[in-house]
């Protein structure tokens, strides 16, 4: 049976909160708060478990805040394996939300190098067929090639590996042929110097990615949709699907869950794989929560 295993490099707590109006220099009292494990890894782990399909997270935790993570994640039934370290504690991520978004965004703990070495082993338990999704940005106490030392390390396992990243440390990685990288259309724009305004742009570039050696891209456009290139030169064109955003967090990892759920539920039909991709990732958006299936398969009856 294939695996699915998630690495969250910096993971955190997230309070998010609701007021009225912000106002720096004041009390602020909010009308609403909530307390959820955070970072883009777990969120794959999360939704993909919600989609039913289980998926190991892996990274680093430490202190108290990495015990409340830790419990949070077997209350929602998601299999964990961190690497536990011994001084510190996991980050707290504050996210205000009212006229406007607020983010306040904790350091870390500081990863020494015995740590990684033990990421490293548990990394090793992967075997052909599993896949490996790397998300997110990488504290400054890692090196910062650490994602290129990982896939060179599972290079010519038969593992697939999903990168969600951006600019130079996504384009660093592209020579080790991930199976999926997902890009927003800005973020590609970035990577060449170039603000990308049509979809014949943002494929032209999509296909430079792939000349640099990426198997599939898939773009996320916000409101617009998305667009996927995959490895045999197809691709494929989604609306979003209307809906009232909620919650912009978490949805661009929503969207690599599901398209991981569609594609081992079609074996391995690209076209199923981005819809449902498309899906899942609005349904979180139109959620104060991550998209669970019944929301997502709702929406994707009015895309597919």
């Amino acid at each position: 049976m294939y695996m699915i295993y998630t690495v969250t490099f910096n993971p955190s707590i997230d309070y998010i909160v609701r007021l009225e109006q912000f106002t720096p220099g004041e009390i602020n009292r909010v009308n609403y708060e909530q307390i959820l494990p955070g970072g883009k890894g777990i969120n794959v782990a999360i939704v993909l478990k919600n989609l039913g399909h289980d998926a190991t997270a892996l990274g680093f935790l430490a202190g108290f805040t990495g015990t409340a993570m830790q419990q949070q994640l077997r209350s929602f039934n998601v299999t964990e394996d961190f690497v536990h370290l011994d001084e510190g504690f996991s980050r707290i991520n504050v996210k205000i939300k009212a006229e406007r978004e607020t983010e306040i965004n904790g350091q870390g703990p500081k990863i020494p190098p015995e740590a990684q070495r033990a990421l490293f082993e548990k990394l090793d338990r992967l075997s052909h067929g599993d896949t490996l999704v790397l998300a997110g940005s990488i504290p400054n106490t890692l090196p910062d090639d650490i994602y290129e030392r990982i896939m060179e390390h599972l290079d010519g396992r038969g593992i697939r590996i999903v990168v969600d990243a951006t600019k130079n440390l996504l384009r660093r990685v592209l020579k080790y042929h991930p199976f999926l990288i997902k890009p927003n259309n800005h973020e590609l724009g970035e990577m060449f110097g170039v603000t990308l305004n049509t979809d014949d742009e943002i494929i032209e570039h999509a296909k430079r990615l792939q000349d640099e050696g990426a198997t599939n891209v898939l773009i996320s456009m916000a409101g617009d949709g998305a667009i996927l290139l995959t490895e045999e030169g197809v691709f494929y064109r989604s609306a979003a699907p209307k809906g009232t955003l909620v919650n912009s967090v978490g949805a661009g990892d929503s969207m690599v869950a599901g398209f991981l759920a569609g594609y081992m539920e079609s074996d391995g039909d690209y076209e199923r794989a981005f819809y449902m991709g498309v899906a899942t990732g609005s349904a979180s958006a139109f959620s104060e929560n991550l998209a669970t299936r019944e929301e997502a398969l709702a929406l994707l009856k009015t895309i597919a």
